[in-house]
């Protein structure tokens, strides 16, 4: 029996017009790929960038972070204003509550993210456990990187968890808005002669960060898990972040691979090891087998059951 379409966050009062289910993958994939080429052509004159368009050192991720995807959220929110001429409430940023659902997110990224580490180091994906020894200029770097980062992850947020799902969810339905989503997320973070592993790495982190947005009836929660589930990775342990590696010293300490591929995702980072695939899909069945009372004033019941 098909699923109808459905609105996954608070309805506007007006029917402002949405993007088509058939034209919002196509625009989600201009706007991804226009911001990135505008901000590698704005980067270049300015910090080291490898073939690829990847930054090489901290400052070019600084950059990498705040101008393509600073980019992407204004065409986002540029379209969502001008042209469909919606309320952000119908993507999922309602208007309380914001600082302390981003925090508490955030804090739900660190830990986990430093768990899915630590279990890696357990069965011998990494090796070394030296405590890390880092200048205090090091230091402050590292704390400017990190609103670079949630700027970075928000961004992807509301693109994907917010915009996209939103959109092809109403015009189709849930099941199309979750797995269209993420399979376009893990398309955008593919790179050729990539293995198995780290595709179906970011496809789960798709459906898991869609999984987060339906319980919490909200984006603000899963943009805060994504910003400290990438800032940790980027700058604890020396390890890559989704395939890039700028060389920062790591702020808790320095590990190094060991073993297969699979325990410790090689050049991709710890994001495509069996660990991280095995908490993303114990994360999904949790969500969609427990039940959660949705929270006082929210805009409605949860989506997930």
């Amino acid at each position: 029996m098909p699923v109808p379409p459905s609105k996954l966050y608070a309805t506007d009062s007006s029917t402002p017009w949405v993007t088509s289910g058939l034209a919002a993958p196509l625009l989600c994939l201009a706007m991804a790929i226009a911001s990135q080429l505008m901000g590698i052509w704005i980067l270049e004159p300015f910090v080291t960038l490898n073939r690829k368009g990847s930054p090489v050192d901290l400052l070019g991720l600084m950059g990498f972070t705040v101008v393509p995807f600073g980019l992407l959220t204004l065409m986002l929110l540029a379209w969502i204003k001008w042209v469909e001429r919606r309320e952000l409430l119908s993507i999922g940023l309602p208007r309380q509550r914001l600082a302390k659902n981003f925090l508490a997110g955030y804090a739900m990224g660190l830990i986990t993210l430093a768990l899915v580490v630590t279990l890696c180091w357990l069965i011998g994906g990494f090796t070394g456990f030296t405590p890390a020894t880092i200048s205090n200029t090091i230091l402050v770097q590292i704390a400017f990187l990190a609103p670079c980062i949630a700027l970075q992850a928000s961004a992807e947020e509301l693109l994907f968890r917010g915009w996209l799902l939103s959109v092809l969810t109403e015009k189709c339905n849930l099941p199309v808005g979750v797995i269209g989503s993420s399979v376009l997320f893990a398309l955008l973070h593919f790179n050729p002669g990539q293995p198995w592993l780290a595709t179906g790495s970011y496809f789960l982190f798709g459906v898991f960060t869609c999984c987060f947005a339906l319980r919490w009836r909200s984006i603000v929660g899963v943009m805060g898990w994504h910003s400290g589930w990438n800032w940790l990775l980027a700058v604890g342990f020396g390890l890559p972040l989704s395939g890039i590696d700028v060389g920062i010293a790591p702020l808790i300490v320095r590990l190094e691979p060991l073993g297969a591929y699979w325990m410790n995702g090689g050049a991709q980072g710890p994001e495509a090891t069996a660990v991280c695939i095995s908490f993303l899909s114990l994360s999904i069945v949790g969500f969609l087998t427990f039940k959660r009372k949705a929270e006082p004033g929210s805009e409605g019941k949860t989506v997930l059951a």
